[in-house]
């Protein structure tokens, strides 16, 4: 499944992988998420409910440019930075393009809202 992932006037894409919590979020969409910048590597939010950990690793080392689920904080997030492996993170998809890049340069918080792409 393909996503749209809004933010002001700007448009990402990405790709689910196939996961219990990437059906998860599929069911919640669309949804809009506050975000905020943290660590400076990465945009995280609250969703509305918690994804499914079934099947997934205790954590996982996410790219620049993954789009992740940190379950002890029911957040999704933006990972536009080095982030090194850390418990509690599940990795949903991957962003298109030069996104990664375009989301860093976005300063302090703001509203994504995520929705399935329409081809």
């Amino acid at each position: 499944m393909r996503i749209d992932i809004t933010i002001g006037e700007q448009h990402f894409r990405a790709t689910l992988t196939e996961s219990a919590a990437t059906r998860d979020l599929a069911a919640l969409l669309p949804v809009t998420v506050d975000m905020i910048d943290h660590g400076g590597v990465e945009k995280t939010g609250p969703l509305p409910s918690p994804l499914s950990l079934e099947r997934q690793p205790d954590g996982a080392d996410p790219d620049v440019g993954d789009v992740g689920y940190y379950a002890p904080g029911n957040a999704l997030v933006l990972y536009y930075g080095d982030q090194s492996y850390f418990p509690g993170i599940v990795i949903l998809d991957r962003l298109d393009g030069d996104a990664a890049e375009r989301i860093s340069e976005l300063d302090g918080p703001v509203t994504a809202t995520i929705t399935v792409q329409d081809d």
